[in-house]
């Protein structure tokens, strides 16, 4: 009769296998132990070897992920029928790589890469996002590779297209230039230290999207032909006037331009650059007053708001008093400013009288539900069958992708 205790499913192993340890217990008990020993980072090459190509699912996932199974049967698991298998070598293939050259032998090094090829090939799109995302900002991996993973479906490309440092600014500028898609051109304009050259390039697409991207990138090195070309284009795109207003590399002549066009919030924001000169502080006071002049009281709440913004208490309890007090013009105001969403599309989603809607305002404004409650209750007046209240008294009620979906009823991004 067996001892008690004796069909327990935990593996009892010791320390150290030995291999011929290892086969016993291979010999004694089946799956258990085949997944426990594919963990094992001092299991013995050959086990995980057999483990790889007779182990169940489970097990070669653990061979994959493990650091110490050997090169050649990693390159074995880079065409496992099980995708789930290739995405965990996936993820410990980059982690592999920056200490290839240094410790490796040559064959071992070609078999890594060769397994590197593979997954770069993979029919799963989950599997290279995986490898893309693992080997973005590696310089140690062939140049091939880099430009195949460039050049795939957006979940794969945009982070490499972003961060990769193995993109040349003639690779940059070709992919530019034949890109089908905005995301690769967005991607691109995010890269640290963008040379001007490339930011050309973008700036001539005239993507509306990635020439914003472009302007928020402090980065960028931009040139003022191409930023005046921009600003001759940005008055009747809303979208460039928050971030060319942010640049830092903008002439005296091309902020009296942008001042010309942007709402008061923003001219109020110019006025407080450093370095202007007499010429360009008095125009832009003027434009300030004729878009004051023009607003009437709206103006006065631009100015209240952009006051709020700059000392920093633009919160909570400034929006909740001014709901309080009926104050529609500073709610619309504050809202704008904080979402970075145009006045206009602000009133509208008042105006809709839409309790989710206006939720996902003040989320994307970074405000409490507690605000999103007071405006539907206080400022709206939504009768109690249309309110949307807070989940657990607190909580927005609403997912995050619930919330980007009714944004972009109103043509907002997410």
């Amino acid at each position: 009769m067996a001892a008690k205790g004796s069909d327990k499913r935990r593996v009892d192993a010791p320390a150290h296998l030995s291999r011929d340890e290892v086969l016993r217990l291979l010999e004694r008990r089946g799956d258990a132990l085949r997944e426990e020993l594919a963990r094992r980072a001092d299991a013995d090459p050959d086990v995980l070897s057999f483990i790889a190509a007779e182990g169940t699912a489970a097990a070669r996932r653990a061979v994959a992920a493990n650091p110490g199974t050997p090169a050649q049967t990693d390159r074995l698991l880079a065409d496992d029928k099980d995708g789930d298998v290739r995405a965990e070598l996936a993820r410990k293939i980059g982690r592999l790589l920056p200490d290839l050259s240094r410790k490796a032998s040559d064959r071992v090094s070609e078999l890594t890469l060769e397994t590197l090829q593979c997954l770069a090939e993979d029919e799963l799109p989950r599997v290279r996002e995986i490898l893309a995302e693992e080997v973005k900002d590696l310089a140690c991996v062939p140049a091939t590779v880099i430009a195949k993973l460039a050049r795939d479906i957006e979940c794969v490309a945009a982070p490499i297209l972003e961060f990769s440092p193995l993109l040349s600014d003639a690779d940059l500028i070709e992919i530019i230039s034949s890109a089908q898609a905005r995301y690769a051109l967005s991607a691109i304009a995010r890269r640290q230290a963008l040379s001007a050259s490339v930011s050309d390039a973008i700036a001539n697409a005239m993507d509306i999207p990635s020439v914003a991207e472009l302007l928020k990138n402090a980065t960028a090195r931009i040139r003022q032909k191409t930023l005046d070309k921009i600003i001759a284009q940005a008055e009747r795109i809303r979208e460039w006037h928050g971030p060319l207003v942010m640049r830092h590399d903008l002439s005296q002549r091309a902020i009296r331009r942008i001042a010309s066009f942007v709402s008061a919030a923003l001219i109020d924001e110019l006025a407080t650059r450093n370095g202007l000169d007499d010429s360009t502080r008095h125009a832009i006071k003027l434009k300030m007053q004729e878009r004051l002049d023009a607003d009437g009281n709206f103006g006065s709440a631009v100015s209240v708001v952009a006051a709020r913004h700059r000392a920093g208490t633009l919160d909570d309890r400034f929006v909740i008093s001014a709901v309080q007090d009926g104050q529609r013009d500073i709610v619309l105001q504050a809202l704008s400013l904080l979402a970075a969403v145009p006045n206009d599309v602000v009133d509208k989603i008042l105006d809709s009288r839409l309790a989710k809607p206006v939720t996902a305002l003040v989320w994307r404004a970074g405000l409490s539900m507690r605000v999103a409650f007071k405006i539907q209750t206080l400022l709206l007046h939504l009768p109690s069958a249309q309110l949307l209240p807070a989940r657990g008294g607190v909580y927005f009620p609403l997912t995050d992708d619930e919330m980007r979906w009714h944004l972009s009823y109103f043509g907002l991004d997410a």
